[in-house]
């Protein structure tokens, strides 16, 4: 059962602060898991933390 709201690319653009097309890019790519629903993508808020844990950089 999905008990978080899905994302769709435009409010995964305005948190990331980058432009609908790269987070299509992202999607297709497969550097961020998303759903489809038609023509459009929905992404959860659990995939996208990921993606940012998964980008994110360590100190050694």
């Amino acid at each position: 059962m999905l008990i978080q709201p899905l994302l769709t690319v435009r409010e995964v653009a305005e948190i990331l602060k980058l432009k609908e097309s790269t987070i299509r890019q992202m999607i297709s790519a497969g550097k961020l898991r998303a759903i489809k629903f038609g023509r459009e993508w929905r992404v959860t808020q659990h995939d996208l933390a990921a993606c940012l844990d998964t980008h994110a950089t360590r100190p050694a």
